[in-house]
């Protein structure tokens, strides 16, 4: 810590350096006209000579990473947002100006003009004319060699993580993309996007903890959404018939490799479909994804550094589709599981998964189900139809009234998607919301509130409809191979500093 603040010590004396020789230090606008990129793919193929005789004159704009001075001669590399360019001072062209050079730090951002060519060793470089400082930078970046490893500091300080990180920088710019395609998709096949309120007085549309927040003006508590559900399916009531919102959820839980308690979801509705209709339509729509960013339907999963543990998902449509007790008994659970509460309890504990006693049934088959099935699902699979209890909003099987035509999917062993048919039924939704008030009262601290308005809405008539939910961190995560979704997410929620 005391070399940090002598290099910053050092930078100080030269801003004053600076400033003192009438040089502005944080200066104004800069007329960029060339990117890294666009210098490499438009002049990279031409010989030296084939450039000389063009005359190409560059003017580009960045931090410089790298200083190689040579005394009278100095190299340098300039990085913006789509790669780095290398720049080339020479004392008897710049003359007085050469001196500002004395004063530079790897870390400042400078504005370049100058004329384009290739050094001995063919790189691309461009031997400076005109040089202006923007912003003179107090701070070190880290050493070169060692660049930023600490995890917590990248994520606490990721603008520096994007700087000294390219490929940092890669997912974020490969996740904007994934948002666009993903309004390119819905926007074509006549879907409108809306939104809907981010506080709600009643938490819904998921089982989960939220967060509470205090309106002074109407001096009532809210809830930071859990998720968007209720008011989409309210438009489905008022006559939409194809909807989607990319939102904020907020939940009040742990956080791990997989959660974090602000993260992004798609959810989408329509009209006259099923849950059957949305799984052809989920692998159309995640392949077109997969083609649209990472550029393959077989995407690397598991540690690149690691080749013997590194796999492929292939994401070519048919997907496996097992019900949820298929997929138990083909990973060792016993079936029994699903008739018994006691039994499923005992099973549970003579497997170390660890449940909650206030619980019921469904949750306790839930918690089995991520401890002994969902570590497996490592290609995408659709698991389907679950107990009516873990899907309150769910329209039940006819064949089958105790479970709900549901499916979620799983990727990477990572649930990516939850849909369901939608229930549509007033009165049967009543008895759920009746049902989960048991179970809060038995402690559940996730069961749904009755939501009256809601009610209200499907009494009015709302249309046999399907809905689905993606986490598009995780889906971000599948489509870079990240391992963590703080990977995914630009200012993840930390601890403060001490």
């Amino acid at each position: 810590m005391e070399e940090i603040n002598d290099l910053i010590q050092q930078r100080i004396k030269k801003l004053h350096n600076l400033k003192a020789s009438g040089i502005d230090p944080y200066g104004g606008p800069f007329d960029v006209k060339d990117s890294a990129k666009d210098i490499a793919e438009n002049y990279g193929h031409l010989s030296k000579e084939e450039l000389e005789t063009k005359g190409v004159n560059c003017t580009i704009a960045g931090r410089i990473i790298a200083l190689r001075d040579f005394g009278k001669t100095c190299f340098a590399h300039v990085q913006d947002v789509t790669g780095k360019t290398q720049v080339y001072f020479r004392k008897d062209t710049l003359g007085t100006r050469y001196d500002l050079l004395k004063d530079l730090d790897i870390g400042d951002i400078a504005g370049i003009s100058g004329r384009l060519f290739k050094t001995r060793t063919n790189e691309l470089t461009i031997e400076v004319k005109e040089i202006a400082l923007l912003c003179k930078s107090l701070r070190p970046l880290p050493e070169k060699w060692h660049g930023l490893k600490d995890i917590e500091i990248r994520y606490r300080q990721r603008y520096v993580d994007l700087i000294v990180n390219p490929n940092v920088k890669d997912i974020f710019l490969k996740r904007s993309r994934l948002i666009k395609a993903i309004r390119d998709f819905f926007d074509s096949r006549g879907f409108i996007e809306v939104e809907t309120p981010m506080m709600h007085s009643i938490p819904g549309g998921a089982a989960a903890r939220p967060f509470k927040t205090h309106h002074i003006a109407l001096g009532i508590d809210l809830y930071l959404r859990i998720a968007p559900e209720i008011y989409l399916k309210k438009l489905l009531v008022g006559g939409y018939e194809k909807v989607y919102e990319i939102n904020k959820n907020f939940r009040n839980e742990g956080i791990s490799t997989r959660h974090n308690p602000e993260f992004t979801m798609l959810e989408f509705y329509i009209a006259y479909a099923d849950y059957r209709y949305l799984m052809e339509f989920t692998e159309e729509f995640i392949a077109f994804l997969c083609k649209e960013v990472a550029g393959s339907l077989r995407v690397p999963y598991g540690d690149a550094d690691m080749p013997d543990s590194a796999e492929v998902i292939d994401f070519t449509p048919p997907w496996k589709r097992l019900t949820m007790l298929e997929a138990m008994q083909m990973h060792g659970v016993d079936p029994a599981v699903f008739k018994d509460l006691s039994f499923a309890r005992e099973f549970a504990v003579k497997n170390g998964v660890d449940i909650d006693k206030k619980v019921g049934h469904g949750k306790v088959l839930d918690a089995i189900f991520k401890e002994k099935v969902e570590p497996h699902l490592i290609q995408p699979t659709f698991i389907l139809d679950y107990p009516v209890e873990l899907s309150p909003l769910a329209k039940r099987k006819k064949e089958a009234p105790e479970l709900v035509e549901r499916f979620e999917l799983f990727i990477g062993a990572r649930e990516i998607a939850n849909a369901f048919s939608e229930l549509n039924d007033p009165a049967d939704q009543r008895e759920r919301f009746l049902q989960q008030a048991e179970a809060r009262q038995m402690g559940d601290e996730e069961a749904n509130l009755t939501d009256e308005d809601f009610l209200r809405a499907l009494e009015y008539g709302m249309p046999p409809a399907a809905g689905e939910g993606i986490g598009i961190d995780r889906l971000t995560m599948l489509l870079t191979n990240s391992p963590s979704i703080r990977d995914v997410i630009l200012f993840p929620q930390l601890k403060p500093e001490q």
